[in-house]
């Protein structure tokens, strides 16, 4: 089984890579989200554009990750009704599996882009959170369009969504992971043992 919006997810978070060299936001911006962009963006662009090795760039890209983006409240969405049937046991596995699933979708492609620019467009209100249109641009590539979602529970900005293709990838996420369930009878733990086999097969090459 795949994390199947992963390319989705990269382009969100190369969103947030070119961000932070952006200077001018909309004035109706939160400045929250504002300062939050210029923050964690400048410091992934230093990381991206550092001359160390890909893995040490995979090592410092890692707490940033972990700080900036809701990988539980995304986690949690992902697994929709299913959250609450899952048992307490289930429900850390669970997170433990997707926070090493979404990080190495993530930081498996930092040595795939170069030369990308960003523009930032509106950050509009969507429910309670920060919805920030961006656009990237890729040397020989049409641009691609997205929307990032910025959610700030517990006070401080995180990202929680990216929209991209006309998708979202926690709902693309959920209803894959729910017809896996599905498709297996119900049964979490199928879930759960086809995290561990895609993490398993995501550190063989390293092992080897």
């Amino acid at each position: 089984m795949k994390f199947l919006s992963s390319r989705r997810l990269v382009t969100g978070a190369l969103a947030l890579l070119c961000a932070g060299s952006l200077s001018v936001l909309p004035a109706r911006a939160a400045e929250g989200t504002r300062q939050f962009i210029e923050s964690f963006g400048s410091k992934l662009v230093a990381i991206v554009n550092s001359q160390v090795s890909l893995s040490e760039k995979k090592a410092r890209v890692l707490p940033l990750i972990q700080q900036d983006v809701d990988i539980d409240a995304i986690g949690r969405y992902c697994l929709g009704r299913y959250w609450k049937l899952a048992t307490p046991e289930q429900q850390k596995q669970y997170l433990g599996l997707f926070h090493e699933v979404l990080v190495n979708a993530i930081t498996d492609k930092l040595g795939d882009y170069r030369g990308v620019s960003f523009t930032i467009g509106a950050i509009t209100k969507s429910g309670d959170d920060d919805s920030v249109e961006a656009t990237l641009i890729r040397p020989q590539q049409p641009p691609a369009s997205m929307q990032w979602i910025v959610g700030h529970t517990g006070g401080s900005p995180k990202v929680v969504d990216v929209v991209g293709e006309g998708a979202s990838l926690r709902l693309t996420q959920r209803q894959d992971y729910s017809s896996y369930i599905a498709r297996n009878g119900g049964n979490i733990d199928a879930l759960l043992s086809a995290l561990k086999r895609q993490i398993e097969h995501h550190s063989a090459p390293a092992a080897n």
